[in-house]
């Protein structure tokens, strides 16, 4: 599970290229740290708004821009981290990360949109990120760095502030946590039928179906940030969940679900006149769906977004 820079788009000045080129590798490691798409935006303009606050003479002695790059935003990260679980704690309701269109999904349709320059892969899947939300921000930084994005412990120390030995630690704690919350994930294909039949159950207001396709110990959250009506509490239990969301859609009249990718897994998505009001994400174990996360926070939503045709 690693990410790889990718190289930048379109023409580039060579003399700019090494400090450009890095604008998606910024990307995928603060939105990986942070689980927001416009958080790690901002990430990513104050790194380098830094780099260019430098006088010149200081940038051309930069042995490694990128490096440079990588520490300070990861320190931009690690800061952010420590003052997001207060703010988290003053949330309305369950704080979800902010959920990703497959790339050829999603409908704003700017290139320039950050969404494009997230790669989709099991480091950015919904039951990963929930997992990372669980860590310290030390070991949350130290983790993702290392064992996402390959950087020595030397390398991390510089940013958390620890020893190299500390920051081998932090990450180990961190590895053992999410392979105690994450089985073996089943093939695209199978999550993808199992996605179906819900959608199809669901659709129907068929609880028993609903029932057979969730895990007995199944839960659902839900983000609507204040904002939108939604479950302020995790709803537990196959049983519940299920005669919960055949009560849901007999009230959602014109809502139309739709399979979509969200964060790299197969998902869902709720519709009503072209506009997407909520997003879906599975966590699913032996071929039942075990969570749901579901995502109605507007503010969330955007990538997602298109206004309706006149």
């Amino acid at each position: 599970m690693t990410i790889q820079s990718e190289p930048a788009e379109g023409p580039i000045d060579p003399g700019l290229s090494a400090i450009v080129s890095e604008r998606r590798q910024l990307t995928n490691l603060a939105y990986r740290l942070l689980g927001s798409l416009a958080e790690a935006e901002d990430v990513v303009q104050e790194t380098y708004a830094r780099w260019y606050a430098m006088s010149p003479s200081r940038r051309e002695a930069v042995e490694s821009p990128g490096a440079w790059l990588t520490k300070v935003a990861g320190r931009i990260c690690l800061d952010l981290l420590g003052s997001a679980r207060a703010r988290r704690e003053r949330y309305v309701g369950a704080w979800i990360p902010e959920p990703l269109p497959d790339r050829a999904e999603w409908v704003t349709g700017q290139a320039a949109d950050p969404a494009d320059r997230v790669t989709l892969d099991e480091s950015v899947s919904m039951a990963f990120l929930v997992v990372l939300e669980s860590m310290t921000p030390a070991e949350r930084v130290a983790f993702v760095l290392h064992d996402v994005f390959c950087h020595s412990f030397a390398e991390v120390a510089e940013i958390v502030g620890r020893t190299p030995g500390a920051c081998r630690q932090l990450a180990s704690s961190a590895r053992r946590r999410v392979r105690a919350s994450r089985p073996a994930a089943a093939p695209t294909a199978r999550q993808a039928g199992v996605v179906r039949d819900f959608k199809q159950a669901w659709e129907a207001g068929d609880i028993d179906a609903l029932i057979g396709i969730l895990d007995p110990g199944a839960t659902v959250t839900a983000d609507g940030g204040g904002v939108v009506d939604a479950l302020l509490v995790p709803l537990e239990g196959a049983e519940e969940l299920a005669r919960y969301a055949a009560a849901l859609i007999g009230k959602a009249g014109g809502l139309t679900l739709l399979e979509r990718t969200v964060n790299g897994q197969p998902g869902l998505i709720g519709q009503r006149d072209g506009v997407t009001e909520v997003v879906m994400a599975f966590d699913i174990v032996d071929d039942r769906i075990r969570h749901i996360w579901a995502v109605r926070n507007p503010e969330k939503l955007h990538p997602w977004r298109e206004e309706p045709q006149p």
